[in-house]
């Protein structure tokens, strides 16, 4: 059996005999990340999220988020090398967000379609599993490392969603 061979049975096809580090596959992360959230646009997920979430979100807020969310992707892909578990965060936020906030909710509402799921499904959880896959084949993740960056990544998560739960409280009007 090849080399070749014998690394896609180990890794899986998709990188068999590839060179691509955690910095690599972060950006590939990235760009998959911009990729969902175009399907998301397309597809109306903000009313999706009004209507079965009760989101109180615009169209505004979805640009803002998602250009943070790709520079939290270019940020991760540089730290990398220096800050795994810090970088990690990138693809654990994709993960929390392709299980819980569209294969989930799917489930939940008994079929009911979320816009974002054809790209979580094909592209931000197997991309995901990926990096910690090759953190952890590079001995750059330990337990401490998967759980930071699981809580980071939840957090980042989070943040909009409790900002936009929020930002109509009395002490955080502006008026």
């Amino acid at each position: 059996m090849s080399a070749w061979h014998a690394g896609a049975m180990q890794h899986g096809a998709l990188w068999a005999g590839s060179q691509m580090n955690l910095a690599h596959w972060i950006w590939v992360a990235t760009a998959a990340y911009g990729i969902h959230a175009l399907e998301e646009f397309i597809l109306d997920w903000r009313d999706r999220a009004r209507a079965v979430i009760r989101l109180p979100v615009e169209w505004a807020h979805f640009y803002v988020v998602n250009f943070l969310v790709i520079v939290l992707g270019i940020v991760a892909a540089n730290l990398a090398e220096a800050a795994p578990a810090l970088a990690l965060s990138f693809p654990a936020l994709m993960l929390i967000n392709g299980i819980f906030f569209h294969v989930v909710p799917v489930i939940v509402t008994r079929g009911r379609f979320s816009p974002g799921l054809f790209t979580a499904i094909v592209l931000l959880l197997p991309i995901g599993l990926i990096c910690y896959r090759v953190a952890s084949d590079a001995g750059k993740l330990d337990l401490v490392s998967l759980v930071s960056s699981l809580l980071i990544g939840a957090a980042l998560m989070a943040t909009p969603i409790v900002l936009l739960r929020i930002k109509d409280r009395p002490y955080f009007r502006q008026a």
